[in-house]
This record gives structure tokens, C-alpha cells and sequence, in this order.
């Protein structure tokens, strides 16, 4: 195996074992997350975030928590198969091999994560967490996929 697709590899492998330990938190510690994330999005996006009072800040936060774990799932998933993609592209990959086999590795992931969370504490599996799981993978895949065929066609030019 070439030395670039190990790496890839071992990153991949991390990133899985990341979104593993996410997932076992419970569910009271994955929405503390999502409180602080929607403060952080508050602090960088919202003009005078920070002059509000702080009930009106953990408002902001709760209303904005579903879109930030929704996002936060596609975006996870989106990058695993970016990863799973540098283990199994090569440089001759058809498009279409190129993002099936990533996407079938990081979607059969995505299923086995949620099962893995019926067994935490206060979290659930949700098909459509597999679902918006995929959808990121997917994104995540045609936007790697646009880069290479930009990259071909400026060798070609």
C-alpha cells in the first residue's frame, strides 16, 4: 500500500474512533455540546452577541441547537468520506468507483454508529441520522470529485 493511502488510513481510522467517542457521550453531555456550539456560533455570527443578557444568549443557543447537531452530523461524515476516499482512490478511479466505495464505507459506518447509540444513555439511532449521515458523505464526495475534474481539465489546457 502506498505511503499517502496509509496515512489516509490511519487518519480515517482516528476520525471513526472520534466520532465514536461523540457518540458515547450521554445525552445530557452531547446537548451541553450543542449549547456550546450554538454559543460559539452566536459569538462569531451575531452582531452584539455579546452585550445580550445571558438568558437571551442560552436562548440563542437552544433555538439554533437542532441545525447545529444536524450540521455537525454532516459535516463529521462529510469529512470521513474525504478520508475514506484517500485510502481508496487512485489515480486512474472513475468517478462513479470514486465515490461509491467511499460512500458505501462511510454510510455503513454511520449505521453501525447509530446502533451503537440506542446503547448510551439518553441518545438515540435514527435512520435519519444514517440518512443526514450519507447526505454529508455524499457532499462531502461531489465537491472532491468537482476539485479533481477542475484539476484534469487544467492539466488538459
Amino acid at each position: 500500500m502506498e505511503l499517502h493511502r496509509k496515512i489516509f488510513l490511519v487518519l480515517m481510522v482516528l476520525w471513526m474512533v472520534m466520532i465514536f467517542l461523540f457518540s458515547s457521550r450521554s445525552g445530557e453531555l452531547s446537548a451541553e455540546d450543542s449549547t456550546h456550539a450554538g454559543m460559539l456560533v452566536g459569538e462569531m455570527f451575531v452582531p452584539g452577541f455579546e452585550q445580550w443578557s445571558e438568558q437571551e444568549q442560552l436562548e440563542f443557543a437552544q433555538r439554533i441547537d437542532h441545525p447545529v447537531r444536524k450540521t455537525a452530523h454532516a459535516a463529521e461524515y462529510a469529512l470521513l468520506a474525504l478520508l475514506a476516499a484517500g485510502v481508496l482512490i487512485r489515480k486512474e478511479t472513475t468517478l462513479g468507483a470514486g465515490i461509491v466505495f467511499p460512500l458505501a464505507v462511510t454510510a455503513a459506518y454511520a449505521a453501525t454508529d447509530e446502533i451503537h447509540q440506542l446503547f448510551v444513555a439518553g441518545r438515540s439511532g435514527q435512520i435519519s441520522d444514517v440518512l443526514l449521515d450519507s447526505a454529508g458523505a455524499l457532499a462531502g464526495l461531489l465537491f472532491l470529485a468537482g476539485v479533481r475534474a477542475c484539476l484534469r481539465t487544467r492539466k488538459t489546457s
